[in-house]
């Protein structure tokens, strides 16, 4: 695990992203000419061909941080680790984190600003609940209503309301994840259009980004660590999207490490990927042979994370160090909010 390990003076975790999207500097890292370009999102287009399958996950980050008050006016603070999809009647289940002044207990109820009750139904072990809402009308208007962003751990501020649609990707539709796909958070409206404009074929999938993505990796052999399993669909439309482009000798690009994945996931023994709908927990660690994506748009990740293991086995472990020393000394923003990387 050491080996995944960096330095990074604290001042270069972006805690607010930037003022336009497109404004992000993108460092790219090409693995046959073992070479680094620094440039900026704005002109990703430059590195991108015609023919290409540019693959981004649609998912919706939801308001999964609920404040409400026992019935003794003290706080508790619930984060949902899951979108419930079973509702019935104005009532679903869920599992969360919780955070209280005092202990909870199974059958305690609590409130939040009058549509929202949750019951608490189960304790289990490190601050884990099993709960159940009550809420008027529909759930997502409900959280919206009472729920904050579910901000990175890493980002110690407050949440402002810019935070809903900053730490949301313009293309963001299905809902589910409890933090962003945030290599997507780069893109503008337009400058998807002049992509396609171009030549480059959009293609969509959707992975339900878990808390468990924060989790650092704490085996000292990284094989032996567990990744929490996430949901993902992969439509036909967008398999034949990709064989199209493979045909026509265009290149996989998938934007951030759910995508790729996603797409690794639903590959079969001779490579070839296919529609999929169902929990992914693909753990890719070097050595990996991936055999769907040829480029990959990523951010730039926390030390002995299994996202910097992944990055690590698609680019080289000491050429990504190396990447990342180099980012540091440019004053590059790491992390959700921060800078992107295009890896070629």
């Amino acid at each position: 695990m050491e080996d995944y390990d960096y330095n990074l003076p604290g001042h270069l975790i972006a805690k607010h992203p930037a003022r336009q999207r497109d404004a992000s500097r993108l460092m790219v890292l090409d693995r046959a000419g073992r070479s680094i370009t620094h440039s900026s999102f704005s002109r990703l287009e430059e590195y991108l061909r015609p023919g290409d399958c540019l693959v981004l996950n649609n998912t919706r980050v939801f308001p999964a941080r609920v404040k409400a008050r026992k019935a003794t006016g003290g706080a508790v603070e619930f984060l949902l680790l899951h979108f419930p999809v079973m509702q019935t009647e104005g009532r679903a289940r869920a599992t969360a984190l919780s955070r209280s002044s005092k202990p909870l207990r199974s059958g305690q109820k609590v409130s939040c600003r009058g549509i929202l009750d949750i019951s608490i139904l189960d304790i289990l072990p490190e601050n884990h609940v099993e709960i159940e809402l009550a809420f008027q009308g529909d759930l997502k208007t409900a959280l919206s209503l009472c729920g904050e962003t579910p901000l990175p751990p890493y980002i110690k501020r407050d949440e402002v309301p810019s935070d809903m649609e900053d730490y949301q990707t313009v293309y963001a539709k299905e809902t589910g994840s409890v933090a962003a796909p945030t290599a997507g958070l780069h893109f503008t409206q337009g400058q998807l259009e002049r992509i396609e404009d171009m030549g480059v074929v959009m293609a969509w999938i959707t992975l339900h980004v878990g808390y468990g993505t924060f989790a650092p990796v704490r085996t000292p052999d990284i094989r032996e660590h567990k990744i929490h399993a996430e949901w993902v669909k992969i439509p036909q439309d967008t398999i034949d999207k990709m064989a199209a482009a493979k045909k026509n000798g265009g290149r996989i690009v998938a934007v951030g490490t759910t995508s790729v994945r996603a797409l690794e996931a639903s590959s079969s023994c001779d490579g070839t990927p296919r529609a999929f709908e169902g929990l992914c927990d693909l753990y890719i660690v070097p050595g990996y042979e991936f055999k769907v994506v040829d480029a990959m748009i990523t951010n730039f990740h926390l030390p002995r994370s299994s996202l910097l293991i992944l990055v690590s086995a698609f680019a080289d472990r000491l050429e990504v160090l190396r990447a990342y020393g180099e980012a540091i000394k440019a004053g590059y923003r790491f992390y959700s909010y921060g800078d992107a990387m295009f890896i070629v």
